[in-house]
C-alpha cells in the first residue's frame, strides 16, 4: 500500500474528504518559489514603523523557562504594566504567555485590560502525557485565568497515521478551553515537508483550532516562512469553505524586526487585510519585543 493510500485509510471520513478536496500546494519547491516571490515583490512596502507598531501589538510576550517562579513571572507581568506608563502612545503586546501554573499569578498582577493571558498546555512541549492529564491541565489553566491555550499537535499519532486519535485529542482540549481560544502548534520543524504541514493544518482546522501555530521553539527548528505559506493557504481554503476565520501564530526563532516583517508580508499577501489584527495574527516571542520597540522609537530600548 502506498504512503498516500495508507494515510487515507486511517482518516475519518470528514477529514479524508477535506484533505482529498484540498488544493493547498504541497510541493516544497513551489512553496519556496512562492515565498521568494512574495518577499521580493512586497517586503519593502511593509518595512515601516506603522507595520512595526502593529507587529508589536501582535506579540505573545513569552517566558517558558525551567527557572520561572511566581516572583519572576510577576516581575515579567509588571514590565507589561509599566510599558503602558512609559510608552503611552504605543500599543501594548497582545498577550502574556506562560506555563499554566502561572496563570493565576499573571491574572493577579496584570493591570492592562486589553492584554490577554495565554498558557501552554497539554504536556507542552512534547505533548507526551495522558490525554486526561492534558484535559485537566487545560481546564485548570482556564479556571486560573487563561484566555488562550497553546497545545502541541500529537506528533506520535500523526506519524503513526492515527489521525482519529489526534483529532479527538484536539477536539477534547478545545472543549476544555470553554470560551477561550485554542492555538494548535504543528511543530513544523518536525513535520518538515509541505505535504505533512498541509495535512496537519487541515486536521487541526477541522478539529476546532482557533489558531494554527508553527512551533514550540524547543526541540525542533522553529518557524519558517515556507511553513507559514502552507499554513496560510490552508487557513484561507478553510475560510472559503466554512466562513470561519482562524488565526495564525509564528513562534520559535522569530527574533528580529526583519523576521517579523517577513511573516507579516506572507500573511498579508496570502490571507489579506482581514487577518491584519491581533485577533488573527500573533508572534510568539521573548527577544522580539525589544527589537521591535527599538525600531519604533529609533534607538535601543530594552524595556522587557
Amino acid at each position: 500500500m502506498s504512503e498516500e493510500n495508507r494515510e487515507a485509510a486511517q482518516l475519518p471520513d470528514k477529514y479524508a474528504q477535506a484533505i482529498a478536496a484540498s488544493n493547498v500546494v504541497e510541493d516544497d519547491r513551489q512553496v519556496a518559489d512562492a515565498v521568494a516571490k512574495i518577499l521580493a515583490d512586497h517586503y519593502q512596502e511593509n518595512n515601516n514603523k506603522e507595520v512595526y507598531r502593529f507587529l508589536f501589538n501582535s506579540i505573545d510576550l513569552t517566558t517558558l523557562k525551567s527557572t520561572d517562579s511566581p516572583q519572576s513571572v510577576a516581575r515579567f507581568t509588571e514590565a507589561v504594566n509599566s510599558f503602558a506608563e512609559k510608552f503611552p502612545s504605543l500599543p501594548n503586546v497582545a498577550a502574556i504567555c506562560v506555563y499554566p501554573n502561572f496563570a493565576a499569578v499573571v491574572r493577579t498582577v496584570l493591570e492592562v485590560s486589553d492584554v490577554k493571558i495565554a498558557c501552554v498546555s497539554g504536556g507542552f512541549p512534547s505533548s507526551q502525557t495522558f490525554e486526561e492529564v492534558k484535559i485537566a491541565e487545560t481546564s485548570l489553566a482556564v479556571a486560573n485565568g487563561a484566555d488562550e491555550i497553546d497545545i502541541v499537535l500529537n506528533l506520535g499519532y500523526f506519524f503513526d497515521h492515527d489521525y482519529e486519535s489526534l483529532c479527538d485529542e484536539i477536539a477534547e482540549q478545545k472543549e476544555a478551553t470553554r470560551d477561550g481560544r485554542l492555538k494548535v502548534i504543528l511543530e513544523t520543524g518536525a513535520l518538515r515537508t509541505a505535504r505533512n504541514i498541509k495535512m496537519a493544518s487541515i486536521l487541526s482546522l477541522y478539529s476546532g483550532a482557533d489558531f494554527l501555530k508553527t512551533s514550540t521553539g524547543k526541540e525542533y527548528p522553529g518557524a519558517s516562512l515556507e511553513a507559514t505559506y502552507v499554513m496560510a493557504q490552508a487557513i484561507k481554503e478553510y475560510y472559503e469553505k466554512t466562513g470561519l476565520r482562524v488565526g495564525f501564530k509564528a513562534a520559535g526563532g522569530v527574533a528580529t524586526t526583519e523576521d517579523a516583517v517577513k511573516y507579516y508580508t506572507i500573511i498579508k499577501e496570502v490571507l489579506g487585510e482581514e487577518w491584519l489584527t491581533n485577533e488573527l495574527f500573533r508572534l510568539g516571542a521573548s527577544r522580539l519585543a525589544n527589537h521591535l520597540l527599538s525600531s519604533i522609537v529609533g534607538h535601543e530600548a530594552n524595556h522587557f
